[in-house]
């Protein structure tokens, strides 16, 4: 969450800004759901993600404060097995 009631987060860490994200939700009957974050070792989580078939995981550094674009504090790690994954490379060599 980048911004609440008018006030700017993209200073704040992470955490917090998932923690008033999480606040945010809490309750609503939307169809937004928080993603679950792990603490793990990201080689682990990365292994059990690909093994449900999931496109990846995204590694973001703990106290971080948002930065739009690539970022050493922001890492995606995409499952090359994945379905979407596969589709995107057949599209990018014109498959």
């Amino acid at each position: 969450m980048l911004e609440l009631d008018g006030e700017d987060l993209r200073r704040q860490p992470i955490e917090k800004r998932k923690e008033l994200l999480a606040d945010l939700l809490r309750g609503s009957r939307l169809s937004i759901v928080l993603n679950e974050h792990f603490e793990e070792d990201g080689a682990i989580v990365y292994r059990e993600a690909c093994k449900l078939g999931c496109e990846g995981i995204v590694s973001k550094r703990l106290g971080s404060p948002y930065r739009s674009g690539r970022s050493p504090h922001w890492v995606k790690v995409k499952n090359p097995k994945a379905p979407v994954v596969t589709r995107e490379a057949e599209e990018d060599w014109g498959g």
